[in-house]
């Protein structure tokens, strides 16, 4: 997998919240796979020492850490925050989320293409939390994004994948554009269905840290991401409305 010219192995990206001890986060992440985590700027403070602990274990885990702008409602506090977490974490890479709704935590499409276009003008890496909207998608493009992430389902509900319709119209719309199934993701089932459709990873954080074993439920999410990415290249059979016999006919016997 490519994104912004660099190569990845693994397609799963895990988050780094709500797990129930920094050593479970650990061995989750290695039993994932992953090479990418995302952290969030409200975990690490410029000015205080009680994060350097987390801090430390990140670095230790040798992955690509993503800071994101989680919290966030507006562009200039989004671009403030990514400003701040490429001083912090040392890295152009940002996941931009910018929060239009707080029910459903979906993001403010409008909000995201000018904070993506005031970031890309700045030199970032920027990976935008968006939705499955075609014109939105349109937009981030000619902001300078050059990955995508869209959502499946609100951010940690578990849902799955809520618009099968839209995904796949973005996967058939932007074919040789990285594109990330970001949020919602409950199941390893649900993500091996994100690969299915073509998608080339899944950001996932709640379904594995509050799982009973978040340790084994990443390694079921590795599986399953390699499952679906293996079916997808495999070039699956088409669903059908009518039944058709795997056993030729020809040649039966009759029974006067």
């Amino acid at each position: 997998m490519l994104l912004y010219d660099t190569e990845f192995t693994s397609r799963l990206m895990l988050g780094t919240a709500q797990y129930p001890s920094p050593a479970v986060l650990s061995d989750a992440v290695k039993a994932s796979g992953a090479e990418i985590v995302t952290v969030s700027l409200r975990r690490e403070s410029a000015g205080e020492r009680a994060g350097e602990g987390f801090w430390s274990l990140i670095r230790a885990l040798g992955v690509r850490v993503l800071p994101n702008t989680a919290g966030c409602h507006t562009a200039r506090e989004a671009v403030t925050t990514a400003q701040m977490a490429r001083e912090l974490f040392d890295t152009d890479w940002i996941k931009l989320e910018v929060i239009g709704e707080n029910d459903t935590l979906q993001p403010d499409v409008f909000g995201l293409v000018e904070a993506a276009r005031i970031l890309s003008g700045e030199g970032f890496k920027v990976l935008p939390y968006t939705t499955e909207d075609l014109v939105v998608a349109e937009r981030l493009l000619e902001a300078g994004c050059r990955v995508l992430m869209p959502w499946g389902a609100p951010i940690g509900s578990g849902r799955g994948l809520n618009n099968l319709f839209g995904l796949r119209a973005l996967r058939a719309h932007f074919p040789e554009v990285p594109l990330v199934v970001d949020a919602g993701i409950g199941l390893p089932s649900h993500a091996a269905a994100a690969m299915e459709l073509g998608y080339d990873a899944v950001l996932l954080n709640t379904a594995v840290a509050k799982a009973g074993d978040p340790v084994m439920m990443a390694r079921a999410f590795a599986l399953a991401l390699e499952a679906g990415r293996a079916a997808f290249l495999a070039d699956p059979m088409e669903s059908r409305d009518m039944a058709e016999p795997s056993t030729p006919v020809f040649g039966r016997a009759l029974l006067a």
